[in-house]
């Protein structure tokens, strides 16, 4: 196949799954809020695109890990690129119809790494890069997220008496607000980069750029596209984050959203692609328990915790297997 057909394919399959990140993740950034009532499902999807577009355009570390902090990039083909987005977008949509908010950023690396790995084996693989940027802060970043919404919550409950608690939701209703558009700008930074990472890593191994300096085109294209895949909405996983974990007021809701967001703004200055669904799913599970380890549904979690632990292997497999397929025909 010629090789304007492969650069066409990848860019169009990058900001296919750059769309299907922004509906299959819209509940990390929305599902608290529409779960206190804080804002309508409709005007919070609608807030949460618009923002995580202007968060997309500020560009950070993540984008440089994904185009060259995983995979050595002179050993990366456009048929790499092609199977790695192919088993990444499959499994977002797979989890995004059964409801489940599994990660969209660790299910690109597996595909990443996946595929590269069939082409090229071990060598091509930067190992450091996969273990200190992705595999650790995979473990550690719904923990801290779990542990600050705790520590946050327990601090409210002491410091604001009981009987002043309901006056007190009505002001974090308002607080949500704000809350959570810091959730969307953080989600739009982190986020996005990964498909402006990918989509310049296809680039490279195109011949089109000398280096990994990501086209301010890339930059745009992946801000609106990740926006309107958020204003499209994922109603099935706002779902499960929302009202299935534990029930949330406007008190926890603010808890989450700020303890997300700093999570996920402190490992994007660091270059690390985290988890916005493993944080936001870490963060909700805290507030949870800190009104009480009953008030939590574990069932819900060790399933969300089985996905994520597949995810990975998953999408590795997957575009391990496609590239495979793919290699004799190409």
């Amino acid at each position: 196949m010629d090789i304007t057909v492969f650069l066409v394919l990848i860019i169009l399959l990058g900001l296919l799954f750059d769309y299907t990140n922004g509906f299959h993740d819209a509940a990390n950034v929305v599902s608290t809020v529409i779960a206190t009532r804080a804002l309508t499902p409709l005007v919070a999807i609608l807030m949460a695109g618009v923002l995580n577009t202007i968060g997309a355009t500020f560009i950070g570390g993540v984008a440089q890990t994904i185009s060259s902090g995983l995979v050595d990039p002179k050993s990366t083909t456009q048929l790499v690129i092609i199977a790695a987005l192919f088993g990444a977008i499959v499994w977002n949509f797979i989890t995004w119809y059964f409801g489940i908010p599994s990660s969209s950023s660790y299910a690109l690396v597996g595909g990443l790494v996946g595929a590269s790995f069939a082409h090229g084996g071990s060598s091509v693989i930067l190992w450091d890069g996969v273990i200190f940027k992705v595999l650790i802060p995979m473990v550690i970043s719904p923990l801290i997220g779990f542990f600050l919404s705790f520590v946050l919550m327990r601090a409210l409950y002491v410091f604001i008496p009981f009987f002043a608690r309901r006056r007190a939701q009505k002001v974090f209703k308002y607080g949500q607000i704000l809350s959570s558009s810091m959730m969307a700008l953080a989600h739009g930074l982190n986020d996005a980069q990964k498909s402006m990472g990918i989509i310049t890593l296809g680039l490279f191994a195109s011949g089109v750029v000398m280096t990994m300096h990501i086209p301010l085109w890339v930059i745009l294209a992946c801000a609106i596209t990740i926006g309107i895949g958020t204003a499209t909405g994922g109603l099935r996983i706002i779902k499960t984050v929302g009202f299935e974990i534990t029930k949330i007021e406007p008190m926890q809701g603010f808890a989450s959203e700020i303890s997300s967001s700093f999570v996920i703004l402190f490992a994007s200055f660091l270059g690390m692609p985290l988890s916005s669904t493993h944080i936001i799913v870490g963060s909700v599970t805290g507030i949870g328990s800190a009104k009480g380890f009953s008030s939590v549904k574990w069932k819900v979690t060790h399933k969300l915790i089985m996905a994520w632990i597949l995810t990975l292997p998953g999408t590795a497999a997957a575009s391990y297997g496609i590239y495979k397929m793919t290699s004799y025909y190409f």
